[in-house]
């Protein structure tokens, strides 16, 4: 384990072998999109290595030892995924990524019932659930879907100018609130949402919380028992994990009677032909074989960031995000989206270049070594909030350095002459 100060980036990147290679365009690779997919440590690949290689096996089926061996990585990787988020074990699902999370929620929710243990997740017309307009499609559309389903109305809290939650448009929520859910660090402003503000209004009301922790869990210390949210989703390929891995949290008591949404191997205790009962969580929404390996090498991302001290972690996030403020603002035709300071944000930075589209931004960018997210970042509404279509973003993680930071800004100075506009 590490014992230092804060991250020694010169020691820290050479545990990314990704990272030391030079792209087509001869420079070396400077990676600034892990808000979309972060890198993986070799740790997490020689974990997935040595599971293929010596355990691979079907997990909670067979008894000899090669099975004994892989369920035991496999609900071991459950304990240290929960004890990385202040939960228990019991309270975490395996998903294959956040939307997925957020999709088996906003299905069980609509197979509630009213008369039977689920009654709480039971929509009517009379209901509403409310999301912010700052959200991931992935936490916007399958509530837009269930109030189809449902008849219940969708309601949202509006942004400040700068793309805070406004909260004095929070009288959205209220009596007729089941669902409260939102990002806690946008996508695109990286802006850090007053959870407990929400969470206590939600709670006035009765509402259940619904939290997308993507962007906050791989770069802040979070609790979600502390935080106080019923449910909340990260992903795997986010902190430096492989893809194909999600996790959803859930109170123990609520996921013990939201109902089931997948069905087959796994999941059940008894079968007839005339009806079949159910695992109760977490085995009970985990039907089917599992991502194990994958999810072995999750454990060890959520470990190796661990190591670091996840207040080191943000602590280099802030550094190198108001390093990246400062320089962006200072590079003519350049339009921040989102605040312009540390303040209650992270280092996830959208702007927009004048004259240029965030497409040729990045092709730009590409050709000097520059690798950074371009589009709406499956994130619409916000963009529509700021008067633009789409943007380009840069993302800072725990491997990044000031130096990558004076490549890419050297690197956008040339954008806009490049097409003739300076």
């Amino acid at each position: 384990m590490r014992a230092q100060s804060q991250i020694d980036t010169a020691v820290n990147r050479q545990d990314f072998p990704i990272l030391q290679q030079q792209t087509r365009s001869g420079n070396p690779l400077v990676y600034l999109d892990s808000a979309a997919t972060a890198q993986l440590p070799d740790v997490v690949l020689k974990a997935m290595w040595d599971f293929v290689t010596q355990k691979n096996s079907a997990v909670n089926r067979g008894s000899h030892e090669l099975a004994e061996a892989a369920t035991i990585a496999y609900e071991n990787a459950r304990e240290i995924v929960a004890d990385f988020v202040g939960v228990s074990a019991a309270e975490i699902v395996w998903t294959k990524n956040s939307t997925e999370s957020l999709n088996l929620l906003a299905y069980a929710f609509s197979n509630a019932s009213f008369d039977t243990a689920a009654a709480r997740f039971a929509l009517t017309p009379a209901d509403n659930i409310v999301v912010t307009r700052a959200e991931h499609h992935a936490n916007l559309v399958p509530w837009q879907e269930l109030c189809k389903r449902t008849g219940a109305s969708l309601r949202w809290l509006d942004l400040t100018p700068e793309g805070r939650i406004d909260l004095d448009t929070a009288h959205v929520i209220d009596e007729h609130t089941k669902v409260l859910a939102f990002a806690h660090v946008s996508n695109v402003t990286g802006a850090i949402a007053p959870v407990r503000q929400l969470v206590d209004l939600a709670r006035k009301y009765g509402a259940l919380v619904v939290l997308d922790a993507c962007q906050s869990v791989p770069h802040m210390p979070v609790d979600f028992r502390q935080l106080g949210v019923d449910f909340a989703v990260f992903s795997a390929h986010k902190l430096g994990g492989p893809t194909g891995v999600g996790v959803l949290y859930g109170k123990a008591d609520l996921l013990a009677t939201l109902p089931k949404v997948a069905f087959g191997g796994s999941m059940v205790e008894v079968v007839t032909m005339e009806s079949s009962t159910y695992k109760t969580a977490p085995a009970g929404f985990e039907a089917g074989t599992q991502a194990v390996a994958q999810i072995v090498g999750t454990a060890q991302a959520v470990k190796y960031l661990a190591s670091y001290g996840m207040d080191k972690v943000q602590a280099h996030d802030e550094r190198l995000t108001a390093y990246l403020l400062e320089q962006l603002q200072q590079v003519s035709g350049v339009r921040i989206l989102g605040p312009l300071t540390t303040q209650d944000r992270l280092g996830v930075v959208a702007f927009s270049v004048a004259g240029v589209h965030p497409h040729d931004v990045g092709q730009v960018l590409d050709s000097y070594g520059v690798a950074v997210r371009v589009g709406h970042h499956c994130a619409q509404p916000v963009h529509r909030h700021f008067g633009v279509a789409s943007s380009s973003r840069v993302s800072i993680a725990p491997y990044n350095t000031k130096e990558e930071i004076d490549i890419f800004i050297a690197a956008l100075r040339k954008v806009r002459a490049f097409f003739g506009l300076e």
